[in-house]
């Protein structure tokens, strides 16, 4: 692992990495932990704030050219500022019910999924994980499955977690 890579890189990938990485662990901390209280207010603000600067900071990185200057991550950008748009007005309107579940689905798509693009062979996250060399795509593969399972492990626990809590407390409550 070198962060060489990133460090010779513009600056707009160099805020737009940071960003991200910021936003996945806040992000991870605001989902996996007690709701409601001003704790979690505050961390979401951060969190929504720090996908902010990713979403729109990855409209000026134009390496991967598909249309112009552009790619499907920038449309993957558009659509994760208005799903946080969403997210932010349902909170707002009490409905917490899809407030979660859209801000789940916002941290799974566009830093979790999106986020092993970046590990793709040519990409800067490749290099810095993997070395110079970077690794190629069977390592990859290795590498991301280990990703999703782990990501998806966690949110099973997560999920299963309030579950049983509410239920040990039901139980106690008699």
């Amino acid at each position: 692992m070198s962060l060489d890579p990133l460090l010779h890189a513009s600056p707009i990938i160099q805020l737009h990495a940071l960003a991200a990485t910021l936003a996945l662990i806040t992000g991870a901390y605001v989902l996996f932990n007690r709701k409601g209280d001003a704790r979690h207010r505050m961390m979401g603000r951060i969190w929504v704030s720090l996908l902010v600067v990713v979403c729109i900071s990855s409209l000026f990185i134009w390496e991967l050219r598909m249309v112009g200057l552009f790619s499907p991550i920038h449309l993957l950008s558009l659509g994760t500022l208005y799903a946080l748009w969403r997210a932010v007005s349902y909170a707002r309107q009490r409905n917490i019910t899809r407030h979660k579940r859209t801000m789940q689905l916002t941290y799974i798509g566009a830093l979790l999924i999106t986020g092993l693009f970046t590990f793709l062979p040519t990409r800067i996250m490749n290099r810095v994980i993997f070395g110079a060399d970077g690794a190629s795509m069977p390592e990859l593969l290795a590498f991301g499955i280990t990703i999703i399972t782990i990501a998806l492990a966690t949110i099973m626990i997560a999920r299963y977690r309030p579950a049983r809590r509410a239920r040990r407390q039901k139980s106690l409550a008699h």
